[in-house]
């Protein structure tokens, strides 16, 4: 158990590590802007200058996503408020504050504040005087053992709505992204001869199939979103959520191991129908950023955003070795069969993500 332990801490400092890494880069940034008397704008893909429009929250920021998309925001130029819900994060991340030149460079681009999802006067205080809100819905099993319970489900549909809700409690708030979940679109009756073989941003999964295979993680995400929707739709709250494939990076399975281990449940059978799809962690902040960026603009609705489909048995032999799992837990046997084979499509978000690139270089 110990040695287990000693491992976890290795990712967890490996992680605040890279974080340390991107205030490094900020600082040198400013530092330059400081020394060149050079508008910060410049350097970003950001149209503000006010210093209120480019304050934003993340919650669960140290989370493997979260860090990414701290960091990434970060290099757009935002002010960021990373949101933790326990007091151990808390001072993993102030710790920083023992590198001085870093932090000084830094003070108004990072802030630490706790709040815990079920308590909503504890995410107005951590929302107000943010433009925006990132909810990246990263919970994790607290026993570490028994990955994404059923109970756990229903504890981030109740977070997903009080983000939601105190968002729209708050002035300051104008747009919220949600991270939610490829596995919130792909959970069908794959046996109806009705379904179109093309599933992108408007399919969504069935409730009932995903309690009869007992895919929580899927139900989690998929109810979380839907209420996020149906609560946003009645304040008239400016949504948009991300439905991202299976999330990978450096060390992924050790850095995300509750809702990659959860994600993976009914592998197989995602394999077998095209279905199986997996995000770098970088492109995954990347377009939470795009997508926020042209809220006021374009962007509505929801967003599929994956950079690879698992289709051959060598990409799935060379996931399951970086999951250290043996490779038929993903891909199965010839004894398999599935009917019907899918192609899943994000072309919502490249289009969208194409024209945030045309824009920086100045094109039409």
């Amino acid at each position: 158990m110990g040695i287990v332990r000693t491992q976890e801490e290795d990712y967890e400092r490996k992680e605040l590590e890279d974080f340390r890494q991107t205030l490094v880069s900020v600082a040198a940034l400013e530092r330059r802007k400081q020394d060149d008397h050079q508008d910060f704008k410049a350097l970003t893909s950001s149209p503000s200058n006010n210093l209120e429009d480019k304050l934003v929250c993340v919650t669960s920021g140290v989370s493997f996503l979260g860090l990414a998309l701290v960091n990434c925001l970060l290099l757009h130029g935002y002010s960021v408020r990373v949101l933790v819900d326990n007091q151990e994060d808390v001072e993993k991340l102030r710790e920083m504050e023992n590198s001085w030149e870093i932090w000084m460079a830094c003070k108004n681009k990072v802030s630490v504040v706790m709040a815990r999802p079920t308590e909503m006067q504890g995410l107005m205080a951590a929302f107000d005087g943010c433009r925006g809100v990132f909810h990246t819905s990263a919970f994790t099993d607290p026993a570490g053992i028994s990955g994404y319970s059923k109970s756990m489900g229903e504890i981030e549909v109740k977070g997903s709505e009080n983000v939601i809700k105190a968002c729209a409690r708050t002035p300051s708030v104008r747009n919220c992204v949600i991270t939610s979940s490829l596995l919130a679109c792909i959970w069908r009756d794959n046996s109806r001869q009705d379904l179109s073989p093309l599933v992108n941003h408007d399919c969504w999964s069935d409730e009932s199939l995903c309690i009869d295979k007992k895919l929580w993680y899927a139900l989690g995400k998929l109810n979380a979103e839907k209420i996020a929707w149906k609560i946003a739709e009645e304040i008239g709250l400016k949504l948009t959520t991300i439905c991202p494939g299976l999330i990978t990076g450096p060390e992924f399975s050790y850095r995300n191991p509750t809702a990659t281990i959860a994600y993976l449940k009914g592998a197989q059978e995602m394999y077998g129908v095209g279905l199986l799809a997996t995000v770098d962690v970088r492109r995954l902040a990347e377009a939470h950023v795009s997508v926020f960026e042209a809220m006021n603009t374009t962007a509505c609705g929801r967003y599929i955003c994956f950079d690879q489909v698992i289709g051959t048995e060598e990409e799935a032999e060379k996931l399951a070795k970086e999951m250290g799992m043996p490779v038929n837990k993903i891909c199965g046997n010839s004894f398999n069969f599935f009917p019907n084979r899918f192609e899943l499509s994000n072309k919502k978000l490249d289009n969208l993500m194409s024209r945030t690139l045309r824009s920086c270089y100045g094109e039409n």
